[in-house]
């Protein structure tokens, strides 16, 4: 991709062609795309089935722009209905699985879907809430399930069965939305985030080919999911870019899942989040020779990846977690470490194409070294977000995103991360990190993991309190407060110390395994 191309992308152009179509064109049709529980499939048989979606939406009465909710576990279908519905111009809306019914009702009414297209595995978690969406107007089924379907709602294997194998795309543009996914939600409703058809190409370039050069011959296992937008790049569009192979996996990926996966599949790329690499080296029987010895790279993201797991990582497996940062507002990763330039306890440094600044209360940007709030420019960036006029003027400032987060630059140019921007704080006037100070308590050899808070006990002047997961065989018993609180003194400035610790069986997390500090604040 030229730098023409970032700056003028073509018109008219429709994203799907490139990234299904175009490997017909170019000798690949026998070639394997994806592998999932039921088996592996080819590059024609993807785009047959692309095909053969978009033509039975197209049945359904669809029209362009039409919004395409897909409540979908990893499998073939998840690709066939996300580019069969860009294809004919409508708009595929993915959206979480493990969502409450609450949240579901409010995207489905907030998206304005006329479509809903659910794994059967999960039709029963969102049933009590689908007669509550004013423009719901089809429901289908994809998948197999034990349960019986009363409804008669139709299931996608029946309605593409005799459709026709060809499909003209839609005259879409490169600047038109071509699907929108939802924020977290940390605080308040999901947002709608719609990204245009040219950011899945853009991020597949900066990211995919300039900082891990992907390649055809890969083999892709992203223990992220392609409703995320880390996992939509991994296992989906950075394959497809390049004609290298995915693994999907419906199931949740345990430790245990992602070595069997590894192995299994022989997988030489990995993308994963801090939490399940902690996880993974919690098991000293999970080497390298136990995962796959075809493993040439390992990428982290959604929150900052410790030292100590980086380190016992690149010892154990032989290579270095690519520690990462990006966002569903960005659509992927845009600062990054990569294999022949990383440094543990940094995030790395702007992904090419992409441009960051860190800025004070006023946006002005802070001295090097000081830490401010960071914001990203960058071709992939949403369009803003959907009917939350307030939020998007909040968060996007002409080419400028808000990320939310603390970072500062050290003197070599490599940006840290020191958490989100609620959920730093200030003991003695001077800033403390939590995801600081949970590094230096996971250095411990019998803590797994740990959440760190602001807290307050009469005197209103806030301390950090820890929330300690230990390893696993490890009794409470074993290790004691003040040997945690003398092991963090050992590392960090006096005032970053736990004044309180307590013992938790585990932390509460986002679905992409981001700990959810504000549920430890709010606990007493």
């Amino acid at each position: 991709m030229s730098t023409e191309w970032l700056n003028n992308p073509p018109r008219p152009y429709n994203a799907a062609t490139f990234f299904v179509d175009r490997h017909l064109e170019e000798g690949r049709a026998g070639k394997t795309a994806y592998i999932d529980d039921d088996g592996r499939y080819s590059f024609q048989e993807l785009a047959t089935r692309t095909n053969k979606t978009g033509n039975a939406l197209n049945t359904l009465g669809i029209s362009g722009e039409t919004r395409i909710a897909m409540i979908q576990l990893d499998s073939i279908d998840f690709p066939a209905v996300f580019w069969g519905a860009i294809k004919t111009g409508a708009i595929p809306v993915c959206i979480n699985t493990l969502l409450t019914p609450d949240e579901y009702q409010f995207i489905l009414h907030d998206c304005r879907a006329e479509v809903l297209i659910i794994s059967a595995a999960l039709v029963d978690k969102v049933k009590p809430v689908l007669g509550e969406s004013a423009y719901l107007r089809h429901v289908i089924i994809t998948g197999e399930s034990t349960t019986q379907n009363k409804e008669d709602w139709p299931r996608l294997a029946n309605l593409i069965q005799d459709a026709s194998s060809s499909l003209e795309p839609a005259n879409t543009s490169s600047d038109e939305i071509a699907f929108w996914l939802y924020s977290s939600g940390s605080t308040g409703n999901p947002k709608g985030v719609p990204h245009v058809h040219a950011s899945l190409e853009h991020t597949a370039k900066c990211y995919s080919q300039d900082v891990i050069g992907l390649r055809e011959n890969d083999v892709v296992y992203s223990a992220a999911k392609l409703f995320f937008a880390y996992g939509l790049g991994n296992a989906m569009t950075f394959t497809l870019y390049v004609g290298a192979t995915a693994v999907l996996l419906a199931e949740r990926p345990t430790p245990d899942a992602v070595m069997q996966t590894l192995k299994k599949h022989k997988a030489s790329v990995f993308f994963g989040v801090p939490t399940l690499y902690a996880a993974i080296l919690a098991n000293p029987r999970n080497t390298r020779e136990a995962a796959s010895e075809s493993l040439r790279m390992c990428v982290s993201a959604g929150e900052a990846l410790p030292i100590d797991t980086g380190e016992q990582w690149l010892s154990r497996f032989g290579m270095p977690p690519l520690d990462g940062i990006g966002s569903t507002e960005m659509l992927h990763i845009f600062v990054s470490n990569q294999s022949g330039d990383y440094r543990f306890g940094s995030t790395g440094k702007p992904v090419p194409g992409y441009h960051c600044q860190v800025v004070d209360d006023n946006n002005v940007p802070v001295a090097q070294g000081e830490i401010g709030e960071l914001l990203v420019s960058g071709p992939s960036m949403c369009t803003g977000y959907w009917n939350q006029r307030a939020k998007t003027i909040k968060t996007f400032i002409g080419a400028w995103a808000k990320t939310g987060d603390k970072y500062y630059v050290d003197d070599d140019g490599y940006y840290h991360c020191c958490g989100r921007t609620d959920d730093m704080f200030k003991v003695s006037g001077n800033w403390v990190s939590p995801f600081e100070v949970e590094a230096a308590l996971m250095t411990h050899e019998k803590v797994l993991e740990a959440g760190v808070v602001a807290f307050h006990q009469g005197d209103r002047l806030l301390k950090p309190k820890a929330f300690v997961v230990l390893q696993p065989g490890v009794e409470k018993k074993e290790v004691s407060y003040q040997q945690l609180k003398d092991h963090v003194k050992q590392q960090l400035t006096p005032w970053k110390y736990p004044r309180w610790i307590e013992f938790v069986d585990d932390l509460p997390k986002t679905a992409s395994g981001k700990i959810q500090r504000f549920k430890l604040r709010d606990q007493p």
